[in-house]
């Protein structure tokens, strides 16, 4: 039990009963976007500075012999943004929300190979209010570039709320969600292990 007599959450029943701290859980998150991402630090997009943001390109190509004799391509994006807060108030949200949408549609390039491209936010929050979890859960938007010939683009969200443990997503945010919940949460790690 805590100080105040409330119990742990998953995080905290890690090694010895110690928690991490948010900037420490950051780390974790970050050091697994690493395999696969270019993270970069301090990421300014308008009036904000996102912790950072982490970007991956993927591109598959069949060719009949020789790379000239191209059959087909296509092209894969993600841009994640990253942000900390002590307490998620929808307006916060709202705002990193407009910010991380806009500058990842500039990043998107549509063309007759781009199949598709995620721009999503990660959040590792002290607090979400049950208002900014409804925001989240409820968000949607999605994009077809010329009638989905030249691709699509769809924004996701993730949240984790260190008070309670909560992980919280839209409908296209579960992998977002599902990769928060492998790196921050100790109880998923043991439940895999009793199966």
């Amino acid at each position: 039990r805590r100080e105040n007599g409330a119990m742990p959450n998953d995080l905290e029943r890690q090694s010895g009963g110690e928690t991490l701290t948010r900037e420490e859980q950051f780390e974790k998150l970050l050091n697994a976007y690493r395999c696969y991402y270019d993270v970069t630090r301090e990421f300014p997009v308008g009036d904000f500075v996102f912790p950072a943001m982490a970007e991956f390109h993927s591109r598959s190509e069949k060719y009949v012999l020789v790379k000239k004799a191209k059959i087909w391509g296509m092209e894969m994006n993600e841009y994640v943004y990253f942000l900390l807060a002590d307490r998620l108030e929808p307006e916060m949200l709202r705002h990193a929300v407009d910010l991380a949408r806009e500058d990842g549609l500039g990043r998107i390039k549509p063309h007759s190979e781009h199949m598709y491209s995620h721009v999503s936010l990660s959040i590792i929050a002290q607090e979400i209010p049950g208002e900014t979890a409804r925001l989240i859960r409820r968000y949607r938007f999605h994009k077809n570039f010329r009638l989905s010939l030249h691709g699509w683009m769809e924004f996701r969200i993730a949240a984790f709320d260190r008070s309670s443990g909560r992980l919280i997503s839209n409908p296209a945010g579960k992998d977002v969600r599902k990769t928060l919940e492998q790196n921050l949460t100790q109880y998923t790690r043991e439940r895999r292990k009793n199966k």
